[in-house]
């Protein structure tokens, strides 16, 4: 036993090795706090936060410090809090920035002192407590509402490689949708640059709907631990207001590869084996654990936007598939569409949602859908013989179907509201019903004179009609 070991008790312990963000604390024999537990570091810098990962032997804990721990030395003494993380949760925190730990970062006043609190670790509602996801969530994006419609209630993700638009889609949706939804909105910025987190913060201030809406920050620049559990973070805040006041969530994440990012960075600091690519051998459990607790149960729903870098533009990666597993919607953005100039780069064809069903939707939908897909599909098949032979050697009638390929396609880009500031072009929401009366007339030939171009960043056919010109 070391000469310090009546310093400590079956509360407290001491700071015994630090290897950057892990810390091995040592308590009184028999007393270890357990996995996923918070522990309390006090020193003359401020006050850090760490997180139970491994019991080490029978009086030491392997920890992971979710604030940097410049100015932590060995011999520190150390807090067992008795419980995981605590955040603040409710209405006090409506309007406000926080981090992963709960602590206020909009530069504002502090939180009242009788604020609820709750742990970041819960289980999910239980499977028959669970209601399904069948009503639409219209967002007047016509590429997504046409052939990936999202569900109230469930799980919808972007996912596309460095540079497609993904947070410019994710930040279009935020604008669509939390300005027109009756409930509560939660964003986690998981692993994202400082500098869009504050963009965020001063858009949402001008805009007016900061007043229903928290943001929870884990940025770039902070440890692995951070952004390891910002989402649980964000989660807690949400499913506080849907269990205890019934209220509609909005949750939105960007970026959920982040937080996949931040747990194999933590799994090779605590010394565990790296599995396939050299991901934590914990990713489908890491992935399932946050995702499982999105959900919707009787009176109030969780519907979630999740943004996902996809490394390397590999759909394959295994945090990828680990990740779109647990989705309703997944929409997938396409660096060939996007190397086009047509934004949203959505690919019509690998993108899906369970909500295109015939039941859901209804047949006409669905219908156009379906040919919409076919159409595109077959463009594409004949690319390779237009860039060889040119438009001339096909029939007549692949020549139409070729046609009105192009001009679905370029129907289905829009302007949007976060890059009006860039294109100059004001944006565009588009109301279902007018994105199935455009597609209806593309598909049954009635545009095959116009030109091109008159299809390309519009809102709904009229304006497209408007670039045509009026007939003679």
């Amino acid at each position: 036993m070391s000469s310090a070991a009546p310093d400590i008790d079956k509360a407290s312990g001491r700071v015994c090795a630090i290897r950057g963000p892990v810390l091995d604390v040592e308590f009184a024999a028999g007393s270890l706090p357990p996995v996923n537990d918070a522990l309390c570091i006090v020193t003359p810098t401020g006050k850090h936060i760490a997180e139970v990962q491994s019991h080490v032997d029978a009086r030491t804990v392997r920890a992971v410090a979710l604030q940097t721990t410049s100015g932590l030395a060995r011999g520190a003494h150390v807090e067992a809090t008795g419980a995981a993380i605590m955040v603040p949760v409710g209405d006090a925190v409506l309007g406000r920035l926080l981090d992963a730990t709960g602590v206020i970062g909009d530069g504002g006043a502090a939180l009242p002192v009788d604020v609820p609190l709750r742990p970041i670790h819960r289980q999910p509602p239980p499977l028959d407590a669970q209601s399904t996801a069948t009503t639409m969530f219209e967002t007047g994006i016509k590429v997504i509402d046409l052939l990936a419609p999202l569900a109230q209630g469930g799980k919808a993700a972007m996912f596309g490689g460095a540079g497609v638009g993904k947070t410019v889609l994710v930040m279009e949706l935020i604008n669509a949708m939390v300005a027109r939804y009756e409930g509560v909105s939660v964003f986690a910025g998981i692993g994202e640059r400082s500098r869009e987190g504050h963009e965020l913060l001063t858009d949402m201030r001008t805009s007016g709907v900061i007043a229903k809406t928290v943001l929870v920050f884990g940025q770039m620049n902070e440890p692995p631990g951070a952004r390891w559990r910002v989402g649980l973070t964000a989660l807690t805040i949400a499913e506080y207001f849907r269990d205890e006041q019934k209220r509609n969530v909005l949750l939105l994440m960007d970026n959920v590869f982040r937080f996949v990012q931040a747990g194999s960075e933590v799994s090779g600091l605590l010394g565990r084996m790296p599995s396939r690519v050299g991901y934590q051998p914990t990713l489908a459990s890491e992935v399932a654990a946050l995702q499982e607790r999105i959900a919707s149960v009787a009176g109030a729903s969780v519907t979630a936007i999740e943004a996902v870098y996809v490394p390397a533009d590999d759909f394959t990666d295994p945090a990828v598939t680990a990740i779109s597993a647990h989705l309703d919607s997944n929409v997938l953005l396409s660096r060939t569409m996007a190397a086009e100039g047509m934004y949203p780069a959505i690919d019509p064809l690998a993108s899906t949602s369970i909500l295109l069903d015939p039941l859901v939707v209804g047949e006409d939908h669905y219908a156009l859908a379906q040919k919409v897909r076919e159409t595109i599909a077959h463009y594409r098949e004949l690319q390779d013989i237009i860039a060889l032979l040119g438009m001339e050697e096909l029939g007549q009638e692949d020549r139409l179907i070729v046609g009105r390929a192009r001009r679905l396609q370029r129907f289905l880009t829009q302007p949007f509201v976060v890059t009006q500031a860039f294109t100059g072009q004001p944006g565009r929401s588009v109301p279902l019903h007018a994105t199935l009366d455009g597609v209806r007339a593309i598909l049954g030939g009635e545009t095959d004179d116009w030109h091109e171009s008159a299809f390309y960043m519009v809102g709904d056919l009229e304006e497209a009609r408007g670039k045509v010109g009026p007939k003679p």
